[in-house]
């Protein structure tokens, strides 16, 4: 998957990054290189899913789809 995100200049000096798509996801740091870095573990935590959310139970399918 490809995430747009947005780099700009935060308060304190700090970078923000921000990614639209996925609402209230947004990280800082302080260089740009940071807050990309931090941003792109803030979407993978962002898409994780806890274990309970993936247990298998009679009558519920889990399946993957890629987009």
């Amino acid at each position: 998957m490809i995430f747009k995100v947005v780099v700009e200049q935060g308060d304190e000096g700090y970078i923000v990054a921000s990614c639209p798509s996925l609402r209230a996801c947004v990280s800082q740091g302080k260089t740009r290189e940071e807050a990309i870095a931090n941003i792109r573990e803030a979407i993978e935590l962002y898409l994780e899913p806890s274990p309970n959310e993936l247990a298998e139970r009679e009558g519920r399918e889990v399946l993957e789809l890629t987009l």
